[in-house]
């Protein structure tokens, strides 16, 4: 098993966290860390508090206890505006994409671009420029929309899958979270999205890839983390593991991994 690199400041660190829901203790004294240029995966069974955790860590759920550290300083992500403030971002599996909206309407929520000069006084937005980052921010990630100006609820799921991961990757600057990025791509868009994720890291920001693909977690990961039961219980180098470790890591039948 790996541990972290000694000496280096993760750019996102959990100590301890835990969360409960009624009875079920869904995060159970978890650690967590991805260094700033470092990919690591996410793996566990279902029910292994994955997605909770990554709720935690970009600001869309409270915790009961535990602390969160970016680049070494403790931080209180309360809400989802103060994670992206330290450009954190996030793919879930459900993508958050408004279906009403156009592609580049997604890509800016929240950030849209006003129109120079008198207009963008007046509440006018930037439009064509909002079109065009959009655009190029879908090249980038080698993936293809009916159009930019279709609402992305009649697009398909690969389509809006697209669109999430774009507008993720664009405006990460620390972390960036993909849940299940792969899970609704074909072969092609797969493909471009793993070579995306270890782009994305070489521009020094840390990518959490959250797969049940053990082929993609080794093939693109730095370091994999295993949480089972609420609780990490393994850090292994990708490039010196195989699928049989990490399934059993997952399962609690590699020894140590409990």
């Amino acid at each position: 098993m790996a541990e972290p690199s000694p000496g280096r400041t993760p750019i996102l660190q959990a100590r301890g966290l835990s969360r409960s829901f009624g009875n079920v203790r869904a995060l159970d004294d978890a650690d967590f860390e991805v260094h700033a240029g470092e990919v690591v995966a996410l793996i566990g069974d279902n029910g292994a508090g994955k997605s909770t955790l990554v709720k935690a860590l970009s600001g869309s759920l409270a915790l009961d206890s535990g602390e969160i550290l970016f680049d070494g300083t403790p931080v209180d992500l309360n809400s989802p505006t103060a994670a992206a403030d330290l450009g954190i971002e996030t793919v879930f599996q459900d993508l958050a994409l408004a279906p009403h909206l156009n592609a580049a309407q997604n890509m800016f929520l929240g950030r849209e671009l006003p129109a120079p000069g008198l207009l963008g006084k007046f509440g006018f937005l930037n439009t064509a420029e909002m079109r065009r980052q959009s655009q190029e921010a879908l090249d980038d990630l080698g993936a293809t929309v009916r159009s930019l100006t279709d609402p992305v609820g009649s697009m398909s799921g690969g389509q809006q899958q697209a669109v999430a991961i774009a507008r993720a990757v664009a405006w990460a600057k620390g972390v960036v979270f993909l849940d299940e990025p792969t899970a609704a791509l074909g072969v092609v868009q797969t493909r471009n999205v793993l070579d995306t994720i270890r782009r994305v890291a070489d521009k020094g920001v840390g990518v959490v890839f959250i797969s049940h693909s053990m082929p993609h977690v080794i093939e693109v990961a730095d370091r994999v983390q295993v949480l089972r039961m609420g609780h990490r219980v393994a850090t292994f180098d990708a490039k010196n593991t195989t699928m049989e470790q990490l399934v059993g890591a997952m399962t609690g039948a590699t020894v140590g991994a409990s």
